[in-house]
């Protein structure tokens, strides 16, 4: 159950040879749930990510990502240590050029599959509590979709 991937920069977990971060234990907080948890047990999100792994990437600085191989959001450069200001633009405001830019590179996400997540099929009980690996291949933009999803549903699984 670890998820502390190679870093293709230097071959090491979690890029921990260039400082990058390092795989460590997950550790989860001991506070008793609230009332906004009343199914307890039922919910793989209760306890994330260890219902998956109990250990992972732990990236530090700047650094992001699963392999900790991206910078942190509003950083970029080889070592993400140059900050970079993005402002998302309303899409009523961008110019005709623009809009078929943006939506050409929607319909590329839609047809482009992601080289590094793939998506749960089923609970985390139909996997046999993780025994049986359920997951498949996802495009990007529903990736994005699947994740705005499972973080926003309800917390009891239908």
């Amino acid at each position: 159950k670890e998820c502390c991937p190679l870093w293709s920069g230097d071959g090491s977990p979690c890029g921990q040879l260039s400082g990058r971060g390092s795989c460590q234990d997950i550790l989860l907080s001991n506070a008793p749930l609230g009332p906004q948890f009343p199914f307890t047990g039922v919910d793989d999100r209760e306890s994330w990510p260890s219902v998956f792994y109990n250990r992972a990437c732990q990236c530090s600085g700047n650094f992001m990502g699963f392999d900790c191989g991206t910078c942190r959001f509003g950083f970029w450069g080889p070592n993400c240590t140059e900050r970079r200001l993005l402002v998302r633009r309303n899409i009523f405001d961008l110019t005709v050029p623009e809009k078929n830019k943006f939506l050409a590179y929607l319909t590329l996400a839609k047809h482009t599959t992601s080289p590094d997540y793939v998506i749960p099929t089923g609970t985390y009980g139909q996997m046999n509590n993780g025994s049986t690996p359920m997951f498949s291949d996802v495009n990007i933009y529903d990736l994005f979709v699947w994740m705005h999803y499972y973080v926003s549903r309800d917390t009891l699984l239908g």
